[in-house]
């Protein structure tokens, strides 16, 4: 078994630990400044700003292309929804319609089953 002072394992490990805590020594110092929060407040500014330029770029590629964008596909989701919703409405009143149609003009009874039997004619035979 190698000796801990002459291991190359333990010496790398040991090394790595010192580096690890400059490093986080330095990140904390550096965190800390105005400077250091101005510049990532800066970077993230940017980033929104990139972002929506190419927002911008895609939809006017997209216009060129003869295709719907985002925003056009998600509108017409919503109308189709709004069709959709209006069309359940229209099936439930044309329901509601047809069964007080069907009871008024003396149609078939849901809760009664069909008379299929007739009495008998005056002559003694059945019709």
């Amino acid at each position: 078994m190698a000796d801990k002072g002459n291991d190359p394992a333990a010496l790398w490990q040991t090394m790595l630990g010192e580096m690890e805590k400059g490093f986080n020594a330095f990140a904390n110092q550096a965190m800390a400044s105005p400077e250091f929060s101005k510049a990532m407040n800066q970077a993230g500014s940017a980033g929104a700003g990139a972002q929506k330029q190419v927002g911008e770029l895609m939809e006017k590629y997209l216009v060129g292309m003869n295709m719907p964008s985002r925003a056009q596909m998600v509108d017409v989701a919503e109308r189709l929804q709004s069709i959709e919703a209006r069309l359940g409405e229209i099936q439930t009143l044309l329901q509601q319609s047809l069964a007080g149609s069907n009871s008024a003009a003396g149609g078939p009874d849901p809760q009664r089953p069909p008379r299929t039997r007739r009495p008998p004619s005056p002559t003694g035979t059945p019709t």
